[in-house]
């Protein structure tokens, strides 16, 4: 096989996953951010992927998820165990952390 596919995750089911305390980072703009976030995520905007170290499972998220696809497959490539969440902060209905979205 030449590639492997993104494992991805809805918002919904990782908002089930949260009691578990995942790692979740989120890949938009640190004003983005700020605006209202998943609770325990850390931000690493797309731009400064390249250069985090994910331990264990990490999701991934963005505004819609596009972006956090394409830091998934990058942190793919470098070997990391990474999900992406489809849809992104544009369809989370949990709780935020930070100003309105």
């Amino acid at each position: 096989m030449f590639f492997k596919t993104v494992p991805s995750i809805s918002t919904s089911e990782l908002e089930k996953n949260l009691a578990e305390k995942p790692v979740i980072i989120d890949v938009r703009e640190t004003h983005e951010f700020q605006g209202g976030h998943i609770p325990g995520a850390k931000n690493v905007p797309l731009g400064k992927i390249a250069s985090y170290t994910p331990v264990g499972k990490t999701y991934v998220i963005c505004q819609s998820g596009m972006r956090s696809k394409k830091a998934s497959k990058l942190l793919m490539k470098q070997g990391y165990d990474v999900v992406n969440v489809r849809g992104g902060m544009s369809s989370w209905t949990g709780t935020k952390r930070g100003g309105k979205l």
